[in-house]
């Protein structure tokens, strides 16, 4: 049985809704302390008033694209604030189709943004020794099966989620020195508030899955565990969601 004390500590981006939400909540109802970062404070508060243990769900506001740069320094208040962190699972991210003819530098500039270079910097911040807790410290990103579907439109969506799962892998093996791990989770089609309001592309992609759309709870278990120390000899692993699909 997986548990955590409220002395274990992870950040969860993306955390107002989705499998952000799903991750957070997981984390709190098992007795980690969560910081829940996203951009909507409303929807963050409607998340904490979720949580199990409230008093151990901590809820911070924040653009992460506003200033790429400053992203270790606000990891760095952050572990000021609230103590040095166990692990994080990144779940903010963008999704854009969009074919070539109508590529523009300015969206996928977006995408990349949200999707890959944030998540790198604050990887980057949660690795510095000073932020973690050291051995066993655990990195999640939730990256995408479209990285390796690339349907058509897609070419910046996955392209920035195949980004991301390639150097994670290679972060991994930095992380790996320092006995702290870095996996990836690449979910596909997943049951979200986003999802439930597009009826046409359910109708459409339902039937391709054998057991239906994900939940977020499926992404969230998996994460958990990764985040866990049983999975303490797991690390460099991208690991498919996909109901069968593939």
């Amino acid at each position: 049985m997986i548990e955590f004390s409220a002395e274990s500590r992870f950040i969860v981006t993306g955390a107002s809704s989705g499998i952000g939400e799903g991750i957070a909540l997981a984390l709190n109802a098992l007795g980690a302390s969560v910081i829940a970062i996203a951009r909507d404070e409303n929807r963050l508060e409607n998340a904490r008033k979720k949580a199990k243990n409230p008093e151990s769900f901590f809820t911070v506001s924040k653009d992460l694209c506003a200033d790429l740069n400053a992203l270790p320094d606000f990891i760095k208040s952050l572990r000021e604030q609230y103590g040095k962190f166990a692990g994080m699972a990144y779940c903010a991210g963008i999704s854009l189709l969009s074919p070539l003819r109508s590529y523009n530098q300015e969206s996928a500039q977006k995408v990349f943004d949200i999707n890959y270079f944030a998540p790198i910097q604050t990887a980057k911040a949660l690795l510095d020794k000073r932020n973690n807790i050291g051995a066993q410290t655990s990195i999640v990103f939730i990256a995408s099966i479209a990285a390796r579907i690339c349907d058509k439109s897609q070419l910046i969506y996955a392209g920035s989620k195949a980004a991301l799962i390639a150097s994670a892998k290679s972060i991994s093996k930095e992380a790996a020195t320092l006995k702290m791990r870095v996996n990836t989770i690449s979910p596909a089609d997943i049951n979200t508030p986003m999802t439930a309001n597009l009826a046409a592309m359910r109708d459409d992609r339902e039937k391709l899955y054998p057991f239906g759309f994900g939940a977020v709870e499926d992404v969230a278990n998996l994460a958990v565990f990764l985040l866990s120390d049983k999975a303490s000899w797991i690390t460099g692993q991208d690991y498919v969601l996909d109901g069968g699909l593939g």
